[in-house]
């Protein structure tokens, strides 16, 4: 039994003019015009979605789909963001307190796209790279070998050896920075997700650029080779561009 409408995401009307796709708990996907909004909806079939990794890819697949079938233009509800009764409420909620916002977002939005960057390193190769290169700061490492140091040399040379890793860090960023951060409208620095990520950005940029950005990630991988492994994502629903919590 349907427990009201799931709502994926918004479009500018008409919206997709075809939708031929499966949503959470493999119900039809179908579109609604609220106020001249047109939402991404299926029937729900619960009171609650779990923020699963069944549900999360389920939930982008829909989205992404339905920007890939002729609307590229859309700003994207969370997962769970919002389950409705009734067209209505969703009125109520969204599109007479924030219709204005929602256009100012969809102009923003016209003609992008969001692309995200993750880097990830060996932090132990690293160190032992950086000992490598830095004759002082590899005695120092010694001399916690063996040795009876108090507990200030104990932190000054760990403190030392730390100082030298974010050095490291920076500068792979600082290149990632300057290689791409040219073909940006806006972007958005998030915190690592892992011990071993140093660099997680998501790019706004034009779609028509996408091929020359591709080809700059790529001339990265070249320059770093094996030191650097690169997730790159060419494609995703603009959920760090939507500034969803203005809604909130």
């Amino acid at each position: 039994m349907a427990n009201g409408f799931y709502l994926y995401g918004i479009f500018p009307p008409p919206g997709p003019t075809h939708l031929d796709m499966v949503g959470l708990d493999k119900q039809p996907v179908r579109l609604q015009n609220v106020d001249g909004f047109v939402f991404l909806y299926s029937e729900a079939q619960q009171d609650r979605y779990l923020a699963s990794r069944r549900n999360l890819l389920g939930h982008a697949q829909v989205l992404e789909k339905a920007m890939v079938e002729g609307c590229r233009t859309l700003l994207p509800l969370p997962l769970n963001r919002l389950i409705v009764q009734s067209w209505d409420e969703v009125a109520d909620q969204f599109t007479i307190p924030y219709g204005e916002t929602l256009k100012q977002l969809f102009t923003r939005l016209e003609g992008k796209r969001e692309v995200s960057v993750k880097v990830y390193w060996d932090e132990g190769a690293e160190l032992e790279t950086l000992m490598a290169e830095n004759a002082d700061l590899q005695a120092q490492r010694e001399l916690l070998e063996g040795k009876k140091l108090s507990m200030e040399q104990v932190i000054a040379i760990g403190q030392s050896i730390e100082s030298g890793l974010r050095d490291r860090q920076s500068d792979v960023m600082d290149v990632f920075r300057q290689t791409l951060n040219p073909y940006a409208i806006a972007l958005v620095d998030s915190d690592p997700q892992t011990q071993s990520m140093i660099y997680n950005t998501a790019y706004l940029i034009p779609w028509d650029t996408e091929p020359a950005f591709s080809q700059a990630v790529e001339a990265l991988d070249r320059q770093f080779g094996d030191r650097l492994r690169i997730r790159y994502n060419n494609f995703t629903a603009p959920y760090n561009f939507a500034q969803l919590d203005q809604l909130e």
